[in-house]
């Protein structure tokens, strides 16, 4: 332990606790601008810079640890000058142009710049003349709006191991771009949003498409119809002051209504879709042994487009089954419309996801036409579904809870665990238990493949057979499993593994990149507790249960892995190049 003082107030920290961790410890703030939680320090911005007392030096407290009998000083008037100095600097190198910007009223530099009552810049301006990048159609990455903390590249760098991001040029000149100063969409990029989730400006944001969902939504010649997926409900409430994680499912199915949608379903129950297929697929793979083990499970589109790029060797590994809002919007164009008498050509289907790979993922391949027409035509975030409900004046707060259509709405606790980390196998476990052994498992829970730690490794028992487990979340460490599994299998061994959830997303969906931002593990937790939450007070916690899904295999599908649901809920991958010439 490490004993000292920061403004008189004594502390007793860990040794190797930064200056900025202890003050934070003992209610001290001290201004940041390229530390994110999540990330190493990078020291780029100095806005944190404190002093020890009897030194005029001036130490960066994200990345200066702690020492025993210090005396630090986090605010004097030398230290506000510099600060205020420093935000100048950063101003003067940053359009003038808040009102437009997609960070707008929720831009870290914004806040400081208001925080220290800057009216007026001292230094001449200087603004880089930088084209803006949209190729991608998921994120926007405008580089005049960059202010170098570094933070989009410790995260597509460090934390996912993609490089896609990288600083071009030096000096004044120096910029935020694709690897190689190229097209995004030519890069390795897999379009996770992590970039955008972790930058402090409107130098990374979302690609919007609300405008598209508004022109639909008046098009009177047009059947709207929307799904929510899990992570989404526990979100959504940090746009609108709720406690963090708090689950406001039935209040989104009532916003959803008041914007014009002309029915309301919830990607849970899509995901009760997707355990009868991956599950079934398992079976098959374990105990008859049709196909190559292990199996990889996921409902990320990050992770399809970076096994496609860097892993097609496992692409025989890889559940063919479509992720959940993929299955509910050809679900919603084929057995929906001919239920209802609906012309599936006017029909409209909107996913609300809380990531920004989901736009990609809707125009992947033509499987994703499989109903005829786009499955799901557009894709919005939770950040982009939040400011829709603040245009239409829809008093969120004091909405009253409203169920989901349930031909397509009513979801067991296995299909909303989907949103968190471990939440796709445990549903998956559950059914595939109850296919091999015909009895449901004793508990709902499974405890082992739940939490935050990167990499989550266990042994699950059916029937006298063990099957081996792994969880990644975050590209890091998914391939740190993967790399595993080739290295067993060079070496002519059994892979270490017989079933794998992955996902791109540190935390999982929950964590996705178009959630709201500021994410932390704090965060996380508070939004996976939650869902795990709304799982407990479910009566049905396994998806072959549900009613709903029975009667869809009964009279529309057949039965799992058959004919109907190969061609509507399944997908096929091919290896792409890491660059597009």
């Amino acid at each position: 332990m490490v004993k000292a003082k920061i403004n008189n107030q004594e502390v007793n920290v860990k040794c190797g606790t930064t200056i900025l961790d202890a003050a934070k410890k003992i209610n001290i703030h001290i201004p940041t601008l390229c530390k994110h939680p999540d990330l190493d320090s990078s020291a780029s911005c100095g806005i944190c810079v404190v002093k020890v007392k009897g030194s005029k030096k001036m130490l960066r407290a994200c990345c200066t640890a702690l020492e025993d009998g210090m005396d630090i000083i986090t605010h004097d008037n030398e230290l506000q000058k510099t600060r205020r100095t420093v935000v100048e600097l950063i101003l003067s190198n940053h359009p003038n142009d808040c009102l437009q910007c997609a960070r707008n009223n929720n831009c870290e530099l914004q806040k400081l710049a208001a925080d220290f009552g800057i009216r007026d810049v001292s230094f001449d301006q200087f603004l880089r003349d930088v084209s803006e990048d949209n190729s991608t159609k998921t994120i926007d990455l405008v580089p005049s709006k960059c202010i170098l903390c570094g933070r989009c590249v410790h995260v597509c760098q460090d934390l996912q191991d993609v490089w896609a991001l990288s600083f071009i040029e030096r000096g004044h000149q120096t910029r935020i771009s694709a690897a190689g100063d190229i097209n995004l969409s030519e890069s390795p990029c897999i379009r996770c949003g992590q970039c955008s989730a972790h930058c402090p400006t409107g130098a990374i944001a979302e690609y919007d498409q609300t405008n598209q969902v508004w022109d639909a939504l008046y098009d009177q010649d047009k059947y709207c119809v929307v799904q929510i997926a899990p992570a989404v409900r526990v979100a959504i409430g940090e746009a609108f002051g709720f406690k963090e994680g708090a689950n406001l499912t039935g209040k989104l199915y009532a916003a959803l209504r008041r914007l014009g949608f002309n029915a309301v379903f919830d990607t849970s129950f899509g995901a009760d879709v997707t355990v009868m297929e991956e599950a079934t697929e398992f079976a098959e793979r374990f105990v008859h042994k049709k196909g190559k083990l292990p199996l990889i499970t996921t409902c990320c589109p990050s992770w399809v487009d970076f096994m496609e790029k860097f892993y097609p060797d496992m692409i025989e590994n890889f559940s063919s089954s479509k992720s959940p809002h993929e299955m509910l919007g050809v679900l919603a164009k084929t057995y929906f419309a001919e239920k209802n008498g609906i012309n599936p050509k006017n029909m409209y289907m909107v996913s609300i996801m809380p990531c920004t790979s989901k736009k990609y993922e809707i125009g992947r391949s033509d499987q994703m036409f499989a109903s005829g027409y786009q499955d799901v035509d557009v894709s919005l975030t939770t950040r982009e579904l939040a400011r829709m409900i603040k245009q239409a004046g829809v008093d969120f707060i004091n909405l009253k809870e409203e169920e989901a259509d349930n031909i397509l709405g009513d979801y067991t606790g296995a299909g909303v665990i989907f949103g968190a980390t471990g939440g796709v196998m445990e549903a998956a476990l559950r059914t595939a238990y109850y296919l091999v052994t015909g009895k449901n498992y004793k508990e709902i829970r499974f405890e082992q493949v739940r939490g935050l730690q990167g990499v989550k490794e266990t042994t699950i028992n059916i029937s006298g057979e063990d099957i081996k487990i792994a969880i990644a979340h975050g590209m890091g460490n998914v391939e740190y499993v993967l790399n595993r599994i080739r290295e067993a299998v060079k070496g002519g061994k059994k892979p270490p593994y017989d079933f794998i959830e992955v996902m791109a997303c540190p935390g999982g969906c929950i964590g996705g990149g178009g959630q709201p931002y500021g994410v932390t593990d704090q965060l996380r937790i508070a939004r996976t507790s939650g869902l795990y939450s709304d799982d407990d007070k479910k009566e049905i916690h396994f998806s072959h249960q549900n009613p709903y899904i029975k009667q869809l295999y009964d009279k529309f599908l057949g039965k799992p892995l058959g004919e109907k649901s190969e061609k509507l809920l399944h997908t096929r991958y091919v290896p792409r190049p890491l660059y597009k010439k």
